[in-house]
């Protein structure tokens, strides 16, 4: 019988991990990597029986990556302190496992936000994958390369992604530096036009072509948000680029 591992970056997450841990607990290991959490969550792992990493921060792939190197079980599964393993989610995962015909699998995730789930607002991610030749790539929106093919899982995993407005604005800014420091050093540059345009498109897709309409204000509420995290980030990169001139 193959074996799993779950890997599950944190920090000050003392709120979110219990219950996050007990979603897969049928696991047969569980690593935190904390990026020195001030709030209790590196203790409250290791009460949970977790085997705990401590790292500095520097990027989400890093972080990942050194979680990655003390794995011991045949397949991964990737989960943030925020998000939850369903009963149905826990038995298709053990599963493809076994019968699977894929390398890796994309799980869905349907945002959660303003109390209750936005099915028209959805993420599909690779989460699950064999521990073979596995590495993350970039610093925010990091990139999971498995070899072989991948499919996708038919049930989805809870994601509380909602904590306040002001968490989410602040995540956004966060996201936001990181994506403009990446893209500087990769040369990009960020006009005006990009500093109205993208953001505005960023609203259109999620409201319009992705029917966020359909979820009624929480739709038109995340979708403004969205933009507005899209609007940060080519504001920091303009920022950036002023401050070298």
């Amino acid at each position: 019988m193959n074996t799993l591992s779950v890997i599950i970056p944190t920090y000050n997450e003392f709120s979110y991990i219990e219950d996050a841990v007990k979603s897969v607990d049928f696991a047969d290991e569980i690593i935190v990597i904390d990026s020195f959490s001030t709030d209790g969550t590196k203790e409250k792992a290791i009460a949970l029986g977790c085997k705990v990493l401590e790292r500095k921060f520097d990027n989400f792939s890093n972080q990942k990556n050194h979680a990655i190197a003390e794995v011991t079980g045949d397949w991964v599964l990737f989960l943030d302190a925020d998000e939850r393993v369903t009963q149905k989610l826990k038995f298709e995962i053990l599963d493809v496992m076994e019968n699977g015909k894929h390398s890796g699998y994309k799980i869905t995730f349907p945002h959660f936000y303003m109390n209750r789930f936005l099915y028209h607002k959805v993420d599909r991610v690779v989460r699950l994958v064999k521990n073979k030749n596995i590495q993350f790539t970039g610093d925010v929106h990091e990139k999971l390369h498995v070899d072989g093919s991948i499919g996708t899982l038919q049930n989805f995993m809870i994601h509380y992604t909602y904590k306040g407005l002001s968490h989410l604005l602040q995540k956004k800014d966060s996201y936001a530096w990181f994506q403009a420091n990446t893209s500087h050093k990769k040369g990009k540059k960020a006009t005006y036009f990009h500093l109205i345009f993208k953001p505005f498109y960023r609203f259109f897709s999620s409201y319009i072509l992705k029917r966020g309409f359909m979820d009624g204000v929480p739709g038109l509420a995340l979708a403004s948000v969205n933009a507005y995290g899209v609007f940060s980030r080519y504001a920091k990169i303009l920022l950036i680029e002023k401050d070298l001139k």
